[in-house]
């Protein structure tokens, strides 16, 4: 197996975690992929994967000679995609995992214009916020928000996510509207969205510029849907805190005030998502460029405009 060839099963080894699953996707033999990284290890005269029972993880010399060598491989590949598809429209599935209340207000309204220009490009849409194998699941991309966990991911910020504190008409009438974030401690319910996978409520979080102020919502209602976050605060039900995007509606038509006004919650980085070997396909580039625009000449108080390249590993 010659040099380029090793590498390229190495960087599938490390973003596996597994040599039986490196070589179900590649369509080799188990012997096959060790003896590629074997090659490696003794031609660079390192250990570059540790192995256990479970999984397998680079070692510090891993990790960075499979950056180098996903960039590598990228420009080849690149190169060679340039000129054998430059003629070519993008077409083929393309897999995207989206959260639901992203997908339904900020992508959807847009989709028609992305059809237009790229209409042999099948879309597949996972709609969820939970955590995928990307390579597993064969996932091109993934629009989340915070930045991902996984060294392995590459993330590209393409804006910023603000949020508004939030309460129905029918709620304020009841409880009156707090003067300062300690007053909703007391004769106040403040609803929880919860992060199912984690089994975490998140906090509320609020900051005037100088001062910060957390705490835990005190109501006895949670919900790992933001929709239905948002259904329970228009009917009454709690104070929400949610993005920008999702109040706008009811704030526009009344469902909804804002409270505390001069308190903001600190603004949530909104990132596009791969594997490292994933944004060589033009169908992913087009579409995370399209999905730059389509954030970027929005509504200014959802997004800043921002799409600049972050470091590869997070």
């Amino acid at each position: 197996m010659d040099q380029l060839a090793a590498m390229r099963v190495f960087a599938r080894v490390v973003e596996t975690t597994s040599f039986t699953r490196a070589a179900e996707s590649l369509s080799m033999g188990q012997a096959t992929v060790t003896k590629a990284v074997q090659h490696l290890e003794a031609r660079l005269q390192t250990k570059l994967l540790n192995r256990n029972t479970r999984r397998v993880l680079p070692t510090a010399d891993g990790l960075a000679y499979y950056e180098r060598s996903v960039r590598v491989l990228a420009e080849l590949d690149d190169m060679e995609a340039e000129i054998s598809s430059s003629r070519r429209t993008p077409s083929g599935r393309l897999r995207v995992e989206i959260a639901g209340a992203m997908c339904d207000l900020v992508v959807i309204p847009a989709l028609k214009e992305f059809r237009a220009l790229y209409p042999d490009i099948q879309l597949d849409f996972g709609v969820s916020d939970r955590s995928v194998d990307y390579l597993a699941e064969n996932v091109d991309c993934a629009l989340r928000a915070g930045p991902p966990l996984s060294e392995i991911l590459i993330a590209r910020q393409i804006g910023t996510l603000q949020f508004a504190t939030v309460a129905s008409q029918d709620y304020i009438a009841l409880h009156g509207t707090p003067a300062v974030p300690e007053d909703l401690h007391e004769g106040h319910s403040v609803l929880g969205y919860l992060r199912a996978q984690a089994g975490q409520v998140l906090p509320l979080k609020l900051s005037d510029g100088e001062r910060e102020f957390e705490m835990t919502p005190n109501s006895k209602l949670s919900f790992s849907d933001i929709r239905s976050y948002l259904a329970a605060t228009e009917r009454g039900l709690g104070i929400g805190q949610m993005p920008e995007f999702l109040a706008a509606a009811g704030l526009q038509q009344g469902r909804l005030q804002r409270i505390l006004g001069d308190w903001t919650h600190p603004k949530l980085p909104l990132y596009v998502v791969y594997l490292p070997n994933r944004h060589l396909s033009r169908k992913v580039r087009v579409f995370v460029d399209w999905l730059i625009r389509t954030c970027a000449t929005g509504n200014d108080t959802i997004f800043d405009r921002r799409g600049k390249q972050l470091p590869s590993v997070l």
